[in-house]
């Protein structure tokens, strides 16, 4: 098995990267899903209800990024260390995380484009976020971005084949469905077809890093959303009510922690690293 490609999504929600390899932190990903969109009550805004997201086309540079729109021009943001701090929340249910906001220039060009009122706020300090207990599977010290619930989501090829051959034999017009629509961080190639399964509660290593294999990831309409245009559809959800229907969560895909200590050396991933259980 081995490492196939490697994904960040800069902004929660909007438009990924990829990437040749990238630096594995505590909470996740280096760069990935820092900042969020929040709406007037500082919760996130994300894809379930706005697939406008998709439009935003985020590009990392030191110390900040660039909003990126077709039609609209660019504008580049720093980092708000000093920005107004504000609580905010993946979701309404969740415990609220300390956050800064992006400013108003940001809020206008996010505002107008999604066609709403919405702020843009960064995650300066991941380690003040943890994994939220509830969702279960993990352990004191956790911690994450702003990803919905774990630091990062393992996808197999394998397995969107395999997903890909049943909406062939059902005639459907969507097939076949890139795995973008899935918005994973890592994608491995040389596993069998949902050999994930077996992996839940146990380790593996990818290059030189070990990861805790947490919860297969249970999915929501977000993947029937082109990616690209965001268009939304039928697929893959009616696939994956047919046939990976576990525990009444339509399943596709691991949620990993890495086993890197907030005091240790982060390390780094690259595309082609090879991936081994551990046990």
């Amino acid at each position: 098995m081995r490492l196939a490609s490697v994904h960040t999504y800069p902004i929660k929600g909007c438009y990924r990267l990829d990437h040749d390899g990238a630096r594995v932190e505590p909470w996740g990903l280096a760069g990935d899903r820092r900042w969020m969109i929040v709406d007037e009550d500082g919760v996130g805004v994300t894809q379930r209800e706005a697939t406008g997201l998709v439009a935003v086309r985020p590009e990392l540079r030191p110390g900040g990024l660039v909003l990126r729109a077709a039609g609209r021009p660019a504008l580049e943001l720093t980092e708000p260390a000093d920005g107004d701090p504000v609580e905010v929340r993946v979701f309404a249910s969740m415990p609220a995380a300390p956050a800064r906001t992006a400013g108003p220039a940001a809020n206008d060009w996010l505002s107008g484009l999604l066609d709403r009122k919405v702020r843009l706020v960064w995650l300066g300090d991941p380690t003040r976020r943890a994994i939220p207990e509830e969702i279960g599977l993990v352990e004191p010290g956790d911690r994450v971005s702003l990803a919905d619930g774990y630091p990062m989501l393992l996808a197999n090829l394998a397995s969107l084949d395999a997903v890909n051959e049943s909406l062939l034999a059902s005639g459907s017009a969507e097939a076949p469905l890139p795995m973008t629509r899935f918005r994973p961080n890592l994608v491995i190639a040389g596993a069998e077809p949902w050999a994930e399964d077996g992996w839940t509660g146990r380790r593996i290593r990818i290059g030189p890093v070990a990861f805790r294999v947490a919860k297969p990831c249970g999915r929501c309409v977000v993947t029937t959303t082109d990616q690209e245009t965001g268009e939304r559809g039928r697929e893959p959800l009616r696939v994956l009510a047919r046939h990976r229907n576990i525990n009444q969560r339509l399943v596709f895909g691991q949620n990993l922690v890495p086993d890197v200590g907030p005091a240790g050396e982060p390390a780094r991933l690259a595309v082609g690293d090879p991936v081994e259980l551990l046990g």
